[in-house]
């Protein structure tokens, strides 16, 4: 279980890290997206035999919930994406210093339903390519999530 810990934590470090260097800088525009996604690739080509590459609570949920890990495993998961996640930020602050940034306040109900949707999609792409038994033992969905 500590490795598949240590993989959740490092992958979700590094998923946060990049998110929080590309978002925070005005210049990355268009390719903030792309930056996001492919350090999402290669850290689930490099943890999703270990750990199932998670990185993100709503994915360990729906995993859990489809039978394929144990409330234990569920909570480990949680900690060690929170630990990632936090040890993240304090990288991006040391990194970024502090960036002004300018804040986007949309309707709480258009926040809402956008984090669901594609939340769900997240879950939904995870769930139909990496849980699946044809898919057991191997990372090749990466580009996929």
């Amino acid at each position: 279980m500590l490795r598949k810990t240590v993989v959740e934590a490092i992958g979700t470090f590094f998923l946060v890290l990049t998110i929080g260097q590309v978002v925070l800088d005005p210049g990355a525009g268009a390719l903030a997206p792309l930056a996001i996604g492919s350090a999402l690739m290669v850290m689930v080509f490099a943890g999703g035999h270990v750990s199932g590459a998670h990185y993100n609570p709503a994915v360990t949920l729906g995993v859990f919930l489809r039978g394929r890990a144990t409330a234990t495993d569920m909570i480990a998961y949680w900690v060690a994406q929170l630990v990632g996640a936090v040890l993240a930020l304090f990288a991006i602050r040391f990194l970024k210093g502090a960036v002004p940034v300018t804040l986007l306040t949309p309707p709480t109900a258009t926040a809402f339903v956008a984090e669901f949707l594609f939340t769900f999609a997240l879950v939904y792409v995870v769930l139909n390519v990496a849980t699946t038994k044809g898919n057991e033992g191997n990372s090749h969905y990466g580009l996929a999530i």
